[in-house]
């Protein structure tokens, strides 16, 4: 009697459509190479050193909070 865990695999339709909408145009979600259950963040070119996104939306938490 074998018992098997239910996986659950993170999708696009788990992510917030701000989330979304406020990629930058050469960042995609797709499967995690670290974790296949999660999306992961690509890029679809080379991103410079330096550059930044933002700004943040969302509620930052403490390491200890998630």
């Amino acid at each position: 009697n074998t018992t098997e865990a239910t996986v659950t695999v993170e999708t696009l339709d788990d992510v917030p459509e701000h989330v979304l909408r406020g990629l930058p145009e050469d960042v995609r979600l797709f499967p995690s190479a670290v974790d296949k259950t999660r999306l992961g963040v690509w890029a679809t070119k080379s991103i410079l050193k330096g550059k930044k996104f933002g700004p943040f939306v969302g509620d930052k938490k403490k390491r200890s909070q998630v």
